[in-house]
């Protein structure tokens, strides 16, 4: 691997973390910074209704108190021009049935002073010579989110009143005057509240504080401005606030959006005397300066946070860089060693503690494994030598025994058969003892013959084109008469007679004799021998089976190794040298095929396939 891509891959990991870090630092920040500040509005708002809250119960208390030093001591005239009101009325305790003001009546029956905020008509502000000098009626405007309504005109005014009871100067009884102010396009209190509540800060043109007095959902007096900069006085609350202050009476805090623009706000209902919603009392921040602020905070939040990110990253290309170049001399190392230069040596120090150690682990190992080499060579050396040996003795042996054999077997068969004179039955009997211990010893010899040439590589496979049944097993058949006469045995040849492989005539005919001949000698008595075929999509499969007892997992794995017999009572009664069996598997596997066994519930089914 070189170094860059492993610099890249240490890198691009010390990334993936920073980032996984630094992101959420980043969005929970942002919106901390955002929520932070918007819920530091909405407590400043919440603070600020109520002290305009205070502010307009205060004007009504004054006026309600000016009302009861004046009414006393001057005339009418002179008390509607210092109590600065817009209209004044006296009247007699025995007609105040018929005085419409709610709060004059509540006096009466209280006999204190009482003041409220009532809505009063057009036709009674005429009759008490009200002058609206100009400020109604109201023209009620369009606004967006606002509640459907008929409605283009407001002729009624809301009031502030105060009544007090007091005696009358000729000392016929009692009086109660009652005196308001019309809120509808004065804006004194609503700037006199701003100034107190909010300063008088402006942002874009626009006044950052804002105060409002709603009749029902219209502004009467406020201080927002519509989008020509004048008082939106006209304009109308959204529905969502009207459904939550007018008709639930309830006070609403949240984001609103307030004829132009968005403001964090506060609205509470406005009562008369019986209790009933005649009104709203809004005040607002505008967003925009504060939401600029937010968005100034996070920008340099972002910086900060990008900033070390960016020293973080530098410090991980630093750090990437320290770690890659030793683990890329470690890893060149590695190929080196792979590629079998044993012994290689790392001589580039890393500086770093764990880096040395791993450094000096692996030159340690490198040793160790050169040491280990020359051991291993030098005794694969000895065992070539003596397996080397051990394969000319065999051939060595083998060869001269064949040549002595066959000739001893020759004179022996010829003794036994009387052809160099009658011998009796006990010479008979011994010379068939003699020609059985010869035909095994002439069987071993050849077994050794082709382990000589297995060992050697010399197994040399010519193919040719083939009958499996006629040219090699029923070949196989003959020369084993003898044998299949003298077992009691059932035989049973079931192979297809057109069964044509490509394979080597001489070699298959070993495979055949020694399985074939194994399947008799270690056949139970009176059991069956069965040969059999198949055509498979991998070639064909002949099956030599026979009735044994069954083998087991443990003996199969090692069936098929040198010098290795099972160990039963079958085969306790015939000898072996326990080769046949491993030459069938070097011959089957030489011509591209494999041979296995298959346990069976009275036998065992010897296989091997060839394609």
């Amino acid at each position: 691997m070189p170094l860059r891509l492993l610099k890249t891959r240490i890198l691009s990991s010390l990334l993936t973390v920073i980032f996984v870090l630094a992101a959420p630092v980043a969005v929970l920040g942002y919106f901390a910074i955002k929520r932070d500040i918007l819920d530091t509005i909405q407590e400043r708002v919440d603070h600020d209704l109520r002290a305009a809250r205070m502010v307009y119960r205060a004007e009504l208390t004054r006026l309600a108190e000016m009302l009861e030093l004046a009414c006393p001591v001057a005339e009418s005239q002179t008390i509607r021009r210092r109590l600065g009101v817009d209209y004044l009325a006296i009247v007699r305790e025995a007609d105040i049935a018929d005085v419409p003001s709610e709060i004059a009546r509540q006096a009466a029956e209280t006999d204190g002073p009482v003041a409220a905020t009532r809505v009063i008509t057009a036709g009674e502000m005429e009759r008490l010579k009200v002058d609206p000098a100009g400020r109604m009626p109201i023209a009620i405007k369009p606004t967006p989110r606002a509640r459907p309504t008929q409605r283009d005109v407001l002729q009624d005014a809301l009031a502030m009143e105060a009544a007090v009871m007091f005696d009358a100067p000729d000392g016929q009884g009692r009086l109660i005057a009652y005196a308001g102010r019309i809120i509808n396009g004065q804006f004194t209190l609503v700037d006199r509240i701003r100034e107190l509540v909010f300063t008088n800060d402006l942002y874009d043109g626009k006044p950052v504080g804002t105060v409002t007095i709603f009749q029902d959902d219209v502004r009467v007096s406020t201080n927002v401005l519509d989008d020509t900069g004048r008082r939106a006085v006209g304009t109308r609350v959204s529905e969502r606030v009207y459904e939550q202050v007018v008709e639930k009476g309830r006070t609403f805090h949240d984001r609103a959006f307030v004829v132009t623009d968005w403001y964090k706000t506060a609205y509470e209902p406005i009562k008369d005397v019986g209790g009933h919603v005649i009104g709203i009392l809004y005040v607002g921040i505008l967003e925009q300066p504060f939401m600029a602020r937010a968005r100034t905070l996070v920008v340099q939040f972002l910086v900060l946070v990008g900033g070390a990110v960016l020293l973080t990253v530098v410090l991980a290309l630093l750090l990437a860089t320290a770690i890659s170049r030793p683990l890329l001399h470690m890893m060149q190392a590695t190929t080196r060693l792979s590629d079998g230069e044993l012994g290689y040596q790392i001589n580039h120090p890393a500086h770093k503690e764990e880096l040395d150690a791993l450094g000096l682990a692996f030159n340690e190992m490198s040793e160790k494994l050169e040491e280990r080499d020359r051991n291993l060579r030098a005794t694969n050396e000895k065992l070539t030598e003596l397996n080397k040996s051990y394969v000319d003795l065999i051939g060595f042996v083998a060869h001269e025994l064949k040549g002595i054999l066959a000739s001893t077997v020759l004179n022996a068969y010829a003794v036994r058969d009387g052809y160099l004179g009658l011998i009796n039955f006990k010479q008979r009997k011994a010379m068939d003892s003699v020609t059985r211990n010869l035909d095994y010893l002439a069987a071993t010899v050849r077994k050794f013959l082709n382990l000589g040439r297995v060992e050697r590589g010399e197994l040399s496979v010519t193919k040719v084109r083939l009958n499996l049944g006629k040219d090699v097993f029923e070949e196989s058949l003959q020369s084993l008469a003898a044998l299949i006469a003298k077992k009691n045995v059932r035989f049973e040849n079931e192979i297809a007679a057109d069964l044509v492989v490509e394979a080597d005539l001489d070699l298959m005919q070993i495979v055949a004799n020694n399985l074939v001949s194994n399947a008799i000698k270690y056949c139970t008595d009176r059991g069956v021998v069965r040969l059999s075929s198949r055509r498979t999509a991998g070639g064909v499969q002949i099956e030599v089976y026979n009735d044994s007892p069954p083998i087991t997992e443990e003996q199969r794995a090692r069936l098929f190794a040198k010098f290795y017999r099972l160990d039963n009572e079958q085969t306790r009664k015939v000898r072996g040298a326990g080769l046949g069996l491993y030459i069938t598997k070097q011959i089957v596997e030489s011509h591209g095929g494999r041979i296995w066994v298959e346990p069976r519930p009275q036998g065992n089914a010897f296989i091997f396939e060839l394609k």
